[in-house]
């Protein structure tokens, strides 16, 4: 006799359904976990045996076998505590085996049989949904996170007692509802709290607009970090189907917060400049979303981004242009998505202060030191960057003005909203959200120039010397300015200033 329970192994960000069964047989006690597991699925034996017993279960004498089918997926993690206890206990008769049909079983034991939480319980609710599975029990503490899938009944148990209390039928489980916290934007940078950086504060609304990528280079102290961390207040609310891809991905790199089972606002990722490649864009023995996949739908700022090791940095171009990172390893594979907007900062110099004229320090760097500190990033990187910024210290009078009438986020965020529900619109029928990820075809569909447009363009493109991925990212950025001026078709200003954030190989 054997019985048999269901759990999800996640693969990326999608599921596998895991048939475990369990056996036992007169012989020698043992207890052996077959089916490819890895570390700490054969350390279950240990906190499974503890947990029963602690819990005031028999376990079936012999040899114990459990195996975790199919057999050539590598199982990883702790999640499959909670089916193997369920499954040795109904070898007592303790609880009935035809109740194990139509649901789907996850979570960590500790000894005493208390029920931890687990990682990716969102994409396994997902899963054992599709698969026609009508209930899941997972711990508690995820419980509103499996409860954001409708169409399957969520059963949240904080002991082993519980579950098998329920299996039973004497414990009834009320409906569980997720829960929403919304980020608090007033503890944000405001757009009011920058002075003077007008170019820069228009140029961060075109990128929060249309998505696009942003590169800033000025003295220390003139704003670089402040004017991203602005641009986090006024970037656009995400859709419902958004909310959910980000949610699916923190929830499989186990970061969704407690007090969180639905993530409503853009994620905005700070990575450090000693980040190694694995980190930013994932990887591992079992291939994990890295930065640049937590940042899908959001942001991702990188400061000082010339201290960057260059093999870093040129990791980044695949993911940017692509939208998406393929992660190989030896016995697993995964491809994660990777649609963020790119914000970076740096100094004109290693020192900061090549070519400051108003500033007490005087740059003392040698011309060789600044030009290896530039080349640090590649052509082709700089390449990808739609919006290159130079910014400019404030003066000292602008500082010390008192005005009450800057524009506040809240008023940019309005205009960024209507021009990305244009966007929504206008690709509705594609698979993509926003025009900086508009391809060729797509371009010429939605982009139509006039006369002088063209014209302006091709001048620009001859005598500056400008790529032909440049010319399709002044027409991409052209397309978000004229959204934000509520103009379908786009004219040559919307053409010009588009033209003026494009990188030049001399600032």
């Amino acid at each position: 006799m054997s019985s048999k329970i269901y759990s999800v192994e996640l693969a990326g960000l999608e599921g596998q359904l895991v048939e475990i069964e369990v056996d036992t047989r007169m012989s020698i006690p043992s207890f052996s976990i077959v089916g490819l597991p890895d570390a700490a699925v054969m350390e279950a034996r240990e906190r499974v045996m503890s947990a029963v017993k602690n819990a005031g279960y028999p376990l079936p004498r012999g040899r114990i076998v459990v195996n975790l089918a199919p057999a050539n997926i590598k199982k990883v993690g702790p999640r499959y505590d909670l089916p193997i206890a369920l499954g040795l206990i109904a070898f007592s008769n303790l609880i009935p085996v035809d109740c194990f049909k139509n649901t789907v079983f996850l979570g960590e034991l500790a000894l005493d049989g208390h029920i931890r939480p687990i990682a990716g319980v969102l994409v396994s609710a997902e899963h054992a949904w599709r698969m026609g599975f009508q209930r899941i029990v997972v711990p508690k503490e995820n419980a509103r996170e499996a409860a954001i899938i409708n169409g399957i009944e969520v059963v949240p148990v904080g002991h082993l007692k519980d579950a098998i209390q329920y299996l039973n039928k004497q414990l009834s489980i009320l409906p569980i509802q997720p829960f929403v916290a919304e980020k608090n934007v007033l503890s944000m940078v405001d757009m009011a709290m920058i002075k003077g950086q007008v170019q820069a504060k228009r140029a961060l609304e075109i990128a929060a607009a249309g998505g696009h990528n942003v590169l800033m280079k000025g003295v220390p102290g003139a704003g670089k970090t402040l004017l991203a961390r602005a641009l986090q207040s006024i970037l656009p609310a995400m859709t419902q189907e958004e909310m959910l891809e980000v949610t699916r991905i923190y929830s499989v790199a186990g970061q969704l917060p407690k007090s969180q089972s639905l993530i409503s606002s853009r994620p905005f990722r700070v990575v450090h400049h000693t980040a190694s490649a694995v980190s930013i864009v994932g990887g591992g023995s079992v291939p994990m979303p890295g930065e640049i996949t937590l940042a899908h739908h959001g942001v991702l700022f990188l400061d000082e981004v010339a201290e960057f090791p260059q093999e870093v940095l040129n990791v980044l171009r695949q993911p940017i242009e692509d939208g998406y990172i393929t992660i190989n390893r030896a016995n697993a594979r995964a491809t994660y998505p990777a649609k963020f907007s790119l914000v970076a900062a740096m100094n004109p110099c290693p020192c900061g202060y090549h070519h400051v004229q108003k500033h007490q320090a005087k740059c003392q760097c040698p011309a060789f030191r600044i030009r290896n500190y530039h080349q640090r990033l590649s052509g082709p990187f700089l390449d990808r960057i739609d919006i290159h910024l130079k910014i400019e210290p404030v003066e000292h009078e602008a500082l010390a003005c008192h005005t009450t009438d800057l524009e506040t986020s809240a008023e940019v965020r309005k205009r960024v909203n209507r021009a990305y529900k244009k966007q929504i619109l206008r690709f509705k029928n594609h698979a993509i959200s926003r025009n900086a990820e508009m391809n060729v075809q797509q371009i010429e569909q939605f982009c139509a120039l006039d006369a002088a447009s063209k014209n302006m363009l091709h001048l620009a493109i001859d005598h500056l010397g400008f790529s032909a991925r440049a010319y399709y990212r002044a027409i991409k950025m052209a397309r978000t300015i004229a959204d934000l001026d509520n103009s379908e078709p786009i004219h040559s200003n919307h053409v010009s200033e588009a033209l003026q954030y494009l990188y030049k190989k001399k600032y």
